[in-house]
């Protein structure tokens, strides 16, 4: 037995429910991490979610912004939140499961997208990305991170020259600048945590999970950016045994700008 874990930013639950069904039919992970779910606690479709198979819930919503949730086949021996900057915002939630090889603690974050201007003196929101992620780097160590843990999310920020569609042009556009990168690595370096996607994909090919709304044919134009990850601290990464990004996802009707990623991780769920 393994267990299936998926990170997807669907753009608001609500209009796209019927996507999340449809990637159920075709790939039915049984741990899904969604972020930008755009919708307070209790109005959530807890009940179409749980006929698809999702018995189990871990929600930190809010109306109209932001929002994160897990929804789970297997049942959780602990759920928390972690708020940052002082701003309210739901852009994190962690579960802890018990599997065969003892507790594996997933989280799940949407960092902040940092506005257009990648210059923190002009622009608040790219100020607020940096203090978010510097906070994330303060806390996601030493203890936090000693055991099995696995981080997923859309956390913006595309790392390497391959994760976008064009290095050079991207430099300079919020989620591929190097102060942004440099932060992000120091988060990364804090745990420490592999990108265990780019262990089984390597950093020399190109790997995308976000292709804007602008682009006409998305998929012929191909100008995408990989802003979705799946990390893993040391105890856990050697137990991803194969990553996919679901890129079909993007080329359905009215869909999120992002396609989900998938990690099938070698351990069994003690339930």
């Amino acid at each position: 037995m393994t267990i299936t874990l998926a990170t997807w930013n669907i753009n608001s639950i609500r209009p796209r429910l019927h996507h999340v069904a449809q990637f159920n039919a075709d790939r039915a992970p049984d741990i899904l991490c969604l972020q930008e779910t755009k919708v307070h606690n209790d109005q959530f479709p807890t009940a179409a979610l749980k006929k698809l198979g999702y018995k189990h819930f871990a929600i930190n919503g809010q109306k109209g912004y932001h929002g994160v949730a897990i929804l789970s086949r297997i049942p959780f021996a602990g759920i928390d939140m972690h708020g940052f900057c002082d701003k309210g915002d739901a852009r994190h939630v962690e579960v802890t499961i018990d599997t065969d090889q003892g507790p594996l603690r997933i989280h799940n974050f949407y960092v902040p997208a940092g506005g257009d201007i990648p210059d923190p003196a002009l622009n608040d929101k790219f100020q607020h990305k940096l203090d978010f992620l510097e906070e994330m780097k303060g806390w996601l160590n030493g203890g936090e991170t000693s055991n099995a843990s696995i981080l997923v999310g859309d956390l913006n920020i595309a790392p390497h020259e391959n994760d976008v569609w064009n290095h050079k042009q991207l430099l300079k556009v919020v989620s591929h600048t190097p102060i942004e990168i440099e932060a992000l690595n120091a988060v990364q370096a804090a745990g420490p945590w592999q990108d265990v996607v780019r262990n089984h994909i390597p950093v020399d090919h190109q790997l995308y999970s976000w292709w804007s709304y602008r682009s006409r044919d998305w998929s012929a134009a191909d100008k995408g950016r990989r802003l979705d990850h799946i990390w893993a601290t040391d105890a856990a990464a050697d137990k991803v045994s194969a990553v996919e990004i679901f890129r079909d996802a993007r080329g359905w009707e009215k869909p999120s700008d992002h396609a989900p990623v998938i990690a099938k991780l070698d351990l069994v769920p003690q339930v």
